[in-house]
């Protein structure tokens, strides 16, 4: 959504700040580096910086700083696993503000609206499924990859909309009416694009998935 920095106090500028710090060092203390050494890891989280930051470059806006992309928090997530898909998506996130798309002050803010939580959301969504469903290869695609990636943006919606709504950026009735809304679109378009690369590399590069596994999945299926 490349937030504005005008669009958030001081305050919230530190706080957000804080939040990110935070997240940062979880993130460098667990997150799997030792997978960055093995098969082509490294190679794929590269990749995936790089599509996202070209997927974030295109853009339609509602008003000023109320941008409107896909997120792909989703794929990243089955395929990276959440820390590395944020390490992924925190690179992708310096990209487009290395081209112009949005502003190095509001770096934290989008990290932690545009990075952190969708990947949060993402992985909950996964965790529940897992634990309530069946283990079946049309589970993973269809409930996880395609209606997990649709609920992870308009999640993520509802929650950027709420921290704009406190911090005063916009009025939480113009959110609901001229904002909030267009998720439901967004979401349909992140569900097929997020469950067709999923589905496009589970079938031809299983190996680049980090949450799927063949035993558990296809065995006995």
């Amino acid at each position: 959504m490349n937030l504005e920095p005008s669009q958030f106090s001081t305050t919230w500028h530190v706080f957000m700040l804080l939040l990110a710090l935070a997240a940062g060092y979880d993130i460098l203390r667990r997150a799997p580096w030792t997978r960055l050494r093995e098969g082509p890891t490294l190679n794929v989280m590269l990749g995936c910086a790089t599509a996202l930051t070209l997927l974030w470059s295109m853009k339609a806006g509602v008003k000023p700083g109320l941008d409107l992309h896909l997120v792909g928090a989703m794929a990243a997530t089955l395929i990276l696993g959440p820390r590395l898909a944020m390490v992924a998506m925190a690179l992708a996130l310096c990209g487009i503000a290395l081209n112009g798309s949005t502003e190095w002050l509001a770096w934290p803010v989008n990290f932690m609206l545009m990075v952190v939580v969708p990947v949060l959301i993402a992985a909950g969504l996964q965790r529940l499924v897992e634990r309530w469903l069946p283990a079946h290869f049309f589970i993973f695609i269809f409930v996880i990859g395609f209606a997990g990636a649709a609920l992870t943006v308009i999640l993520q919606g509802v929650f950027a909309s709420l921290v704009l709504a406190l911090a005063g950026a916009y009025p939480a009735e113009f959110l609901m009416t001229e904002y909030l809304p267009f998720f439901l679109l967004l979401g349909f378009s992140e569900a097929w694009i997020s469950g067709a690369v999923v589905t496009l590399l589970v079938i031809y590069k299983p190996e680049w998935v980090s949450s799927f596994d063949d035993d558990r999945y296809l065995l006995n299926k």
